[in-house]
Order: C-alpha cells, then structure tokens, then sequence
C-alpha cells in the first residue's frame, strides 16, 4: 500500500516537472511585436502587418484638428504619441491601412498633405485608401469609447 502511494506521489511530481517545463517553453516563445514603425519603398511584400494596442483618453478630434476629414469623422480616443510611424520612400499610386480588431476602432494619419480619419470603413473596423505621397506618417488607432484598449492589427497593402 506504501508503495502505491510513493509512486503517486513521484508520478504527480513528474507530472507537475513536465507541466512547468511545457509552461516555460510557451513563454520562451517571443511575442509579435507591438507598435512598430515601418519604412517601405513601392517593392514591399504585399500585405505587411503590424499590432499594436487601441485607445487612449485624448479625443480624436483634438489629435486631428478636426472633427471630419475626406476620408470619414474623427472620433474615438487616442494616446498622445502615434502608435506607429510610417515612411514611404517611394510615392505611392495606391496603398491602404486597414485595421482589423473584434471591437469598435478608429484611425488617425497624418502626414505630407494633410490628416485623415476613418471609423467604420468595413463594418466596426477603420481603413484609409488612396494616392499617398512619399514621407513620414504618423498612425494613431483609436477606441470608439475613451479608456477602452483593444488588441488590433494593421494592413498596409497595394491592393484595392
């Protein structure tokens, strides 16, 4: 009867080994980055991803200077500084951000020629397409309701 126990008791403490070993192995894997800052010419790889976190308290209108732009209405909350920096080397014909996120989003650029804003460009999610000079543009992805942060990830593709 001991002897049962004692192998129980070795076999949970194995269990609880392997168990830490499996948990430190899925930690050790490194996380996508979040809010990077990309440049890119016309010969990119064609759609390039980023993630980031949404949200701030900062109205979006205050970041814009606006309440509208072309491109859509300028609402939602952002943080002060840009989550991302884009710079193009190269003038592009057509290029599009899109954000995809499960809740409600908002996007902000500003760069060479002016601001743009955008809410629900498909469905909940906010994208921005056009003529895009070259430059450097900075890329806030807002929350529809202020101190809300929600996980997203941005397209920047060629095509239409």
């Amino acid at each position: 009867m001991h002897h049962k126990v004692l192998n129980q008791s070795l076999i949970l403490a194995i269990s609880a080994t392997i168990a830490g070993m499996i948990t430190l192995q899925v930690q050790a894997q490194p996380a996508p980055p979040l809010f990077e800052n990309v440049t890119i010419d016309r010969n990119f790889s064609s759609p390039l991803t980023l993630r980031g976190i949404s949200g701030g308290s900062v109205p979006a209108q205050k970041v814009a200077g606006r309440t509208e732009t072309v491109n859509g209405l300028c609402v939602g909350f952002v943080d002060t500084e840009p989550d991302h920096t884009l710079v193009l080397k190269d003038f592009f014909e057509y290029l599009r951000l899109q954000i995809q996120s499960p809740q409600d989003t908002t996007i902000i650029v500003r760069g060479p020629g002016g601001t743009w804003c955008n809410d629900d460009a498909e469905g909940k999610d906010p994208g921005i397409g056009g003529e895009w000079l070259a430059g450097s543009y900075d890329v806030w992805v807002g929350s529809f309701d202020r101190d809300s942060y929600y996980p997203y990830i941005l397209r920047i593709s060629k095509k239409r």
